[in-house]
């Protein structure tokens, strides 16, 4: 069959693609946003991508599959609808594929990319040959998703909506035999009015997971065990409460009065050995022993854009985070703090997701980096502008400049954003590079 795939560049419909293309589909795709690492990832897989979505230019397919970031007026949805072309949501088409598989899902505001590529690590170091898809890119694993012969397959489920035509969060479509939910908080204020819409969505999820299926989660984060007491019908698996504790202080993981250290396991911070945890019980559900998770995870090298260190310049250490909710710069900052707890950090953040630049966060935000010594924001809807002492730049071009300008006076540089990093990073390391 050949299909199309409107907004091919978006991390899970360019993973969509890869499984199609493996399941024996001749697969083509347009975007408008073609930028690294996901347009590289695509040259490499041998995909035609097709700039932009005028009718003239899109080709003839037996199914065309629409990304959620495309709506009515969209030249290519129109014509598609006008003439009655099949097409269908990218979470419907991966669902079909899902139904011969077990599959086991990660989902929560903060961490999924990671924790999902740190399940699939351990499957595949234990010779497992398992599918998945990945809304990001690992530094270990080749490519953002792929079929696997195994029975089990890994997936990032995200709770933003299907499509325009599908306003059900993307994970119902999945169908899990396992759910991972790692924490909750309001986030994607475009689709979601408030925390208990969200909730709503993920109960959804949890009405149709089986009795012999199992829910993972920490019994600490008050969010989430307000989901579980709104009804659960499946096998609750709950850290720090019982049996199973997370131990941050001391990187101790306890299962069964049993005592497992994360010491010598490498990424940093509370997030990813909260991280780490999740994953480990996961692999547990698909009988991979803990000390067997453990042992893989020691060559898990993280994601990129998720704290990806990119280099020494001119003395300066430049990092590269995806983070874009308080929750997660504050995360994210106190990980680095822990790491460098003598040296100059400054941070660059772009308030770059729907929610962080509608305002939905107010000044929360400014609160997040107090590990930091400095911060600089890009604040495209001047969200921040009551904030006080702040140094905020509405436009790029001064934002970048004024990052350029201060930069030697730190040790660390950290960018936080969920838009296009090199846009910023380029010419923050080619100035770097000049000197």
């Amino acid at each position: 069959m050949r299909i199309h795939i409107l907004g091919i560049c978006g991390t899970f419909m360019g993973g969509l693609a890869q499984i199609l293309k493996e399941s024996g589909h001749v697969i083509s795709g347009s975007d408008i946003q073609f930028y690294p690492p996901m347009s590289d990832y695509l040259k490499n897989f041998d995909i035609e991508m097709i700039e932009g979505y005028r009718v003239e230019n899109l080709p003839d397919a037996d199914l065309y599959i629409i990304g959620n970031a495309l709506s009515r007026g969209n030249d290519s949805v129109e014509h598609i609808l006008s003439n009655s072309l099949p097409f269908k949501s990218g979470p419907e088409m991966l669902g079909e594929i899902l139904k011969e598989k077990k599959v086991l899902a990660v989902s929560g505001t903060h961490g999924k990319t990671t924790t999902s590529y740190m399940l699939t690590h351990i499957l595949l170091k234990q010779g497992r040959d398992v599918g998945f898809l990945v809304g990001g890119i690992s530094n270990n694993i080749t490519g953002s998703a792929s079929l696997g012969s195994d029975k089990t397959f890994v997936i990032e489920a995200d709770e933003y909506d299907s499509a325009f035509f599908d306003k059900r969060s993307k994970f119902i479509h999945y169908s899990p035999s396992t759910i991972v939910i790692n924490n909750m908080e309001f986030d994607h204020a475009d689709i979601f009015n408030n925390l208990d819409d969200i909730k709503r969505q993920f109960h959804h999820l949890i009405k149709i997971i089986p009795s012999d299926g199992n829910i993972i989660y920490f019994g600490d984060d008050k969010n989430s065990k307000d989901l579980i007491n709104m009804g659960v019908w499946s096998h609750e698996i709950v850290i720090n409460n019982g049996s199973i504790k997370a131990d941050y202080l001391n990187k101790v993981l306890v299962y069964k009065e049993k005592r497992y250290s994360l010491n010598e396991l490498p990424l940093i911070g509370e997030h990813n050995f909260k991280n780490y945890i999740a994953a480990v019980l996961a692999a547990k559900t698909d009988g991979i022993e803990i000390e067997d998770s453990l042992n893989s995870l020691k060559s898990f090298n993280g994601v990129k854009r998720r704290m990806e260190f990119k280099g020494n310049f001119d003395g300066i250490e430049i990092y590269d985070d995806f983070a874009h909710h308080p929750t997660a710069i504050e995360l994210s900052s106190d990980a680095l703090r822990l790491k460098y707890p003598t040296k100059k950090i400054l941070g660059l953040i772009e308030l770059g997701s729907n929610t962080m630049a509608s305002g939905s966060h107010g000044l929360s935000l400014v609160g997040a980096v107090q590990s930091l010594n400095h911060s600089i924001w890009l604040d495209h809807n001047d969200v921040l502008k009551d904030a006080d002492n702040i140094l905020q730049f509405n436009n790029g071009e001064d934002f970048i400049s004024s990052a350029i300008n201060l930069i030697s006076d730190y040790d660390v540089v950290v960018l936080m954003t969920n838009k296009d990093s090199q846009k910023i990073l380029k010419p923050i390391i080619n100035s770097l590079e000049k000197k």
